[in-house]
């Protein structure tokens, strides 16, 4: 299947065709913040900023700046041909367990080892998630986690008849 053309990319925009692959991981001091259960549960301006061919960016936040005992580890794992073998979150807020919330890399592989000790949230299994104050829109997918603002275009993978780019 062919890679799809590419949106027009506007002023102060990227597109994520123009990401690499392997993915790049960059410290950005933009505010990212998600929000669960009527609560701020990580907050930070020290996210690493995740980016790769054809997905949104994934923000990757320290586990310093997520509230200490509301996320607890859940069930299952997966495999990132890059980054390694992945860990899932749950949190639970208010008494109320929100499974696979977040997911971490313990051990990442060689060129990803300052993902270690942060966590990525799914912006669709929170109630809201922002960068710079921006609401987010979450790349569609269950198994995807980027975070779409205004100032990336795609299209995106994830959506309908993606699976092969």
């Amino acid at each position: 299947m062919r890679a799809p053309r590419p949106d027009p990319v506007g002023p102060g925009q990227e597109s994520v065709w123009d990401y690499p692959r392997p993915p790049s991981a960059e410290v950005t001091s933009r505010r990212v913040e998600a929000v669960l259960g009527g609560r701020v549960i990580a907050s930070t301006d020290r996210a690493v900023r995740v980016c790769e061919t054809s997905h949104p960016p994934v923000y990757y936040v320290p586990v310093d700046d997520v509230v200490p005992g509301v996320l607890e580890r859940g069930g299952g794992t997966s495999w990132c041909e890059w980054k390694g073998t992945a860990t899932y979150w749950d949190a639970v807020v208010d008494g109320v367990r929100h499974p696979s919330v977040a997911w971490s890399y313990e051990q990442p592989t060689a060129g990803y080892e300052h993902l270690r000790g942060a966590l990525a949230f799914y912006p669709s299994r929170l109630d809201r998630a922002t960068v710079d104050g921006e609401p987010v829109r979450a790349q569609a997918g269950d198994f995807y986690g980027g975070w779409i603002t205004s100032d990336v275009v795609g299209p995106f993978k994830g959506e309908a008849g993606t699976r092969g780019w």
